[in-house]
């Protein structure tokens, strides 16, 4: 919990609009819980407010993310906050679009049933079209610039974007599909909560582990940093050879997805 209070602490004070808006993330999560406890609409077979609230709760974690890993680059304050405004109202925006429709009952993704789903649908592509060209950004950053942390550390940043914006490709693929599910229409039988699909292929699977690589791999060259006196060259091997296994585990999960067959069956 100390460590948790300080990255916060340290979001809130270098990135107070990044702080703020993953906030609202989580305020939207609460509202999306008492929605899951008092309206029983189903929309593609589960209650309407489980896609926002994972949408909620994935995007906050991945704002203070940014917000804290954007404090170790030394950029100017100017170009940290260009970068954080732009960050912060794209997803803003998304967020908002994706609450709006379940609170209509309606899909977000893949919806263009008619003008207003439909451009509401491709406003959201142009923003984390946005997201996605910020990921590239700090790949490039990531790479070129010396890093306010251990050698170690900056491995997992780099492999971390890296990782993300495989996974974000993957989300790509769903929206050139028109859906997540392979071999099956979306909306069928799923595994509780996530609701990945357990009788055909899901694309959602890479797409979570892709995702969150940007948490994963910093987090463990973290702790090895705290808890392992090993000098930085090992470690940095230990991470980059994690870094290269979680990836080749992302790929097996897109490959299982793209043969149809489910992540797990029960």
């Amino acid at each position: 919990m100390k460590h948790l209070r300080t990255v916060l602490s340290t979001v809130r004070k270098e990135s107070p609009i990044l702080f703020w808006i993953a906030m609202f993330h989580f305020l939207l999560s609460m509202i999306c819980i008492i929605g899951l406890m008092v309206d029983d609409r189903i929309l593609m077979g589960v209650n309407v407010w489980l896609k926002p609230l994972k949408f909620t709760v994935s995007g906050g974690i991945y704002i203070l993310t940014v917000g804290f890993l954007i404090t170790l680059y030394p950029f100017s304050r100017k170009k940290k906050n260009i970068l954080n405004n732009i960050l912060s109202w794209a997803l803003l925006i998304e967020i908002l679009i994706i609450f709006i429709q379940a609170a209509r009952g309606i899909l977000s993704h893949y919806n263009q049933s008619n003008l207003v789903d439909g451009l509401l649908f491709a406003a959201m592509g142009i923003l984390i079209s946005i997201v996605v060209l910020l990921m590239f950004f700090f790949i490039i950053e990531t790479i070129r610039l010396r890093l306010n942390t251990p050698r170690s550390i900056q491995w997992a940043i780099l492999l971390g974007w890296l990782i993300v914006f495989y996974g974000s490709w993957v989300g790509g693929q769903m929206i050139g599909q028109m859906a997540h599910n392979i071999g099956v229409a979306d909306g069928g039988e799923g595994l509780p909560l996530l609701n990945w699909s357990t009788v055909a292929g899901d694309l959602r699977v890479a797409h979570f582990f892709g995702l969150h690589g940007l948490q994963i791999i910093p987090l463990l060259a973290w702790v090895l940093y705290r808890k392992w006196k090993a000098p930085n060259k090992i470690q940095s091997l230990v991470v980059i050879l994690f870094g290269l296994i979680y990836g080749a585990w992302i790929a097996y999960t897109f490959y299982q997805a793209q043969q149809g067959m489910p992540f797990i069956k029960p």
